[in-house]
């Protein structure tokens, strides 16, 4: 079964059991999906809605961060409701040692031999990781181990 599929099959679920929080969060989702698809004019595929799904888990993270420092507590654990809804739909995260190796065969591969090559060994990376690693931390990672 899709991403996809299984996202709608949850909406689905979610009104069903009148779980309005599980809901509300699937349908922004959704919608985040569906704006993407439809400013790209493509439907997106797996890979595609893990992208979106990782830039909403970002987005809420920040914004928990914010309605912390703003001692919004009703909004944070709204948010963080929602971010267990984003996230369930990730899969397992990567242990670093795992990073670590899927690093050494991408500048292997890619032979890379200074930060000149960084763009291509993180583009090597980037759909192996996608959803499982954060993006941001592989990239310092690379950038040290080719300086």
């Amino acid at each position: 079964m899709s991403l996809g599929q299984r996202i709608a099959d949850d909406m689905k679920a979610a009104m069903r059991a009148k779980d309005a929080p599980r809901l509300e969060a699937i349908r922004l989702l959704r919608a985040a999906i569906q704006r993407r698809e439809v400013d790209e004019r493509i439907e997106l595929d797996d890979t595609g809605i893990l992208q979106v799904i990782d830039k909403l888990v970002r987005q809420g993270q920040e914004s928990i961060a914010q309605f912390e420092g703003a001692g919004r507590t009703d909004l944070v654990a709204k948010e963080q409701a929602s971010l267990a809804v984003f996230t369930s739909y990730l899969p397992a995260p990567l242990a670093p040692e795992e990073i670590e190796a899927l690093i050494d065969v991408a500048i292997r591969d890619t032979q890379a031999a200074s930060i000149k090559d960084m763009g291509k060994v993180v583009g090597y990376l980037k759909p192996k990781l996608q959803g499982r690693a954060d993006m941001a931390a592989v990239s310092g990672r690379v950038k040290e181990r080719l300086a």
